[in-house]
């Protein structure tokens, strides 16, 4: 993985500085940072589940920025009750840290409650979760 970010990063350089001199050449500068946080935010984004419904994301914020620095923290909130789901996510500045984090964090108490922590998956199915109704139901299969 950091091989591939390696060479993308050495072909956008690249014709970064051929735009500078061409400009038929198009180059999204945007492009960049948003390529390095997506495919470094998975590696250091920690999922933490077991949380208190009392934890809110300054105190996430707070018991894991002692192992290193703590791009955001956040606590996933239902949506009807307005209460802790249970689990968060923090993201560190680099790899090195979450992997820290989570040797020292994992199984340890916070507010009460064992926590669990490990690298946080990316997201699978539909973004929003909700299933949509379309047409009649199939009929059953007769046997």
């Amino acid at each position: 993985m950091a091989a591939i970010i390696r060479k993308l990063s050495k072909n956008i350089l690249f014709s970064s500085h051929l735009s500078k001199h061409n400009s038929a050449i198009p180059i999204s500068y945007s492009l960049v940072p948003a390529l390095f946080i997506s495919c470094r935010g998975i590696a250091s984004k920690l999922f933490v589940g077991g949380l208190s419904f009392y934890t809110n994301e300054q105190g996430l914020s707070e018991a894991f920025s002692e192992h290193g620095q703590v791009i955001e923290a956040s606590v996933v909130m239902d949506r009807v009750s307005d209460r802790s789901k249970g689990f968060g996510f923090v993201t560190y500045a680099s790899e090195a840290e979450a992997e820290k984090a989570i040797t020292e964090m994992n199984g340890k108490q916070l507010n009460g409650r064992v926590i669990f922590v490990d690298y946080a998956k990316p997201r699978s199915g539909s973004s929003s979760g909700v299933l949509i109704a379309r047409g009649p139901p199939e009929p059953a299969p007769q046997n």
